[in-house]
């Protein structure tokens, strides 16, 4: 049988890292995270890291793992998690995955393979030279013509993933459509118990997130920033490209007020939270738990631990 886990999913800013944290010391548990930018060195401000008193004495891993110059996938992820997962399993203790880049968590929770291919490959560098010269049109007609279910699921304008299926095709002859089938139909590697978080007022969430980002700045996102460059990052670095981050390069090399870029951060730390929703909203399996004004951890817990003992985890 797939060994249990529980994920703490849900958009920024809605607490799954104090949630973990609590889960963790209730049940023997470590955290996992599962952010695609806490994995970067350097950048505890601007992803909200957990701190050493966040922490509260529970082991953190994947965090501060990689060079903010390197350039991470769901599949690398999944291959630098998993033997994570699988020794904490070993020591007898709950491995708790907290975050909300979901492919990841999907990643290491489903346990598919990947379809081949990868961003440094040769096909992507050509396909990506063809894009800068001719423009999505003539990529998009291919797309259609070798993947049609592809080219029906994703939007034209989604240029990261009609490359990735192009390159799936012309890698390996067969579709990405035909990898992604295949796969469905192959056993989850863990057995895992989900637990969502989100804010039952759409607007409550915004002004948590509004306030974020007030203390990011505060604790000092600029120098954060400025310091990542001074070290040489390239500007164009997947890294600088998190919220937050790419904003506040302007601020950085004067082109745009700090003023502008908090609106900015602001602005598109909601969207992200939105697109983030719609991406856990397709999971059937995560059991939501609706935070009202105020998030309220102690309830939270309870039914938590009242879910996780009716799925067998404790």
């Amino acid at each position: 049988m797939a060994a249990k886990i529980v994920c703490v999913a849900g958009p920024t800013a809605c607490g799954k890292t104090t949630l973990g944290v609590l889960l963790a010391k209730r049940l023997g548990g470590e955290v996992v995270s599962a952010d695609s930018m806490q994995i970067y060195r350097g950048m505890t401000i601007g992803t909200a890291a957990p701190t050493p008193e966040e922490m509260d004495g529970v082991p953190h891993h994947m965090i501060a793992v990689a060079d903010p110059a390197e350039q991470w996938s769901a599949a690398r992820y999944a291959e630098t998690a998993v033997p994570v997962v699988e020794d904490i399993l070993s020591r007898g203790k709950l491995p708790i995955l907290v975050g909300g880049t979901g492919l990841w968590v999907d990643a290491v929770v489903q346990g598919h393979g990947f379809a081949p291919g990868h961003a440094g490959s040769a096909v992507r560098r050509a396909l990506t030279e063809r894009l800068r010269r001719e423009g999505m049109g003539p990529l998009w007609e291919q797309l259609q013509a070798v993947d049609s279910a592809a080219a029906e699921r994703l939007h034209p304008a989604d240029e990261k993933r009609v490359l990735r299926a192009l390159e799936v095709y012309l890698e390996t002859g067969r579709t990405i459509t035909a990898h992604n089938e295949e796969t469905k139909a192959m056993p989850r590697r863990y057995d895992a118990t989900w637990i969502g978080l989100q804010f039952a007022d759409r607007a409550d969430m915004k002004a948590l997130i509004d306030h974020r980002v007030d203390r990011m700045v505060s604790a000092g996102l600029l120098a954060e920033v400025s310091a990542l460059v001074q070290s040489g990052l390239p500007r164009d670095a997947t890294a600088l490209q998190a919220i937050g981050y790419k904003e506040f390069l302007g601020v950085a090399d004067g082109s745009v007020t700090e003023e502008a870029a908090i609106e900015q951060v602001k602005l598109r730390s909601r969207q992200y939270a939105k697109r983030q929703l719609t991406w856990l909203r397709k999971n059937p399996d995560i059991h939501w738990i609706f935070w009202e004004k105020e998030r309220d951890f102690g309830r939270a817990l309870q039914i938590s631990t009242e879910i996780l003992t009716v799925r067998g985890v404790c």
